[in-house]
């Protein structure tokens, strides 16, 4: 039997079944923090379980900093509407950020769209109030990797994200985290409700 590896702190936290995929994740990460086991039970105990109660849930929070943000991206089907929902917390004031569209090409996208409009209008928002660094909290991966250049920008609004991220680099110092989607994390759930909300989806 293979060990299991689990990722504490890292660039996606998780138990992964190789140390390849494991050090992938853990490699040039500051801070990072993570333990091989025998068995996937011993691995799923380190990283704290599933957050089935209150107490695993207040385990699963992420140690938040005064600047950050919290975004999730919805569509509706049925309409062809994308939308975001989120929030920029900066020093104890909630800013709520929704919004959505229409447009046809970034509606093929569908709930992508909303997740790079969502990330966008938090930046905007931290650089109108003239914030000087922002740590993004999302739980699609594109956000991170079409705003860096590790992802190609194949579309013409994930090139327009790519463009405007590398456009007020000189102006705020942005951080991003990956969260687990729908896992008890208090602000991505709120970020998805409200991504809903702005289309008004019932997914």
């Amino acid at each position: 039997m293979g060990k299991f590896y689990a990722v504490k702190i890292g660039k996606t936290p998780g138990i992964y079944e190789s140390w390849d995929a494991c050090s992938a994740m853990v490699h040039g990460y500051p801070g990072a923090v993570y333990k091989s086991f025998p068995t996937r039970e011993e691995a799923v105990r380190f990283l704290g379980g599933v957050p089935a109660d209150a107490e695993a849930r207040k385990d699963a929070q992420p140690a938040l900093p005064d600047v950050y943000a919290f975004v999730d991206g919805s569509f509706n089907a049925a309409t062809k509407v994308y939308g975001y929902g989120g929030f920029l917390m900066h020093h104890g004031k909630k800013e709520i950020l929704q919004g959505s569209g229409a447009d046809k090409e970034m509606a093929a996208m569908r709930n992508v769209a909303g997740e790079i409009s969502g990330c966008m209008a938090a930046v905007k928002k931290a650089v109108a109030l003239g914030l000087p660094e922002i740590t993004i909290y999302y739980d699609y991966m594109g956000i991170e990797m079409w705003a860096t250049g590790a992802w190609k920008r194949n579309k013409e609004g994930t090139a327009a994200y790519h463009d405007y991220m590398v456009s007020v680099r000189d102006q705020i110092d942005i951080t991003f985290v990956k969260v687990k989607g729908h896992s008890g994390v208090d602000g991505n759930e709120e970020a998805d409700a409200l991504a809903k909300e702005a289309v008004k989806s019932a997914d």
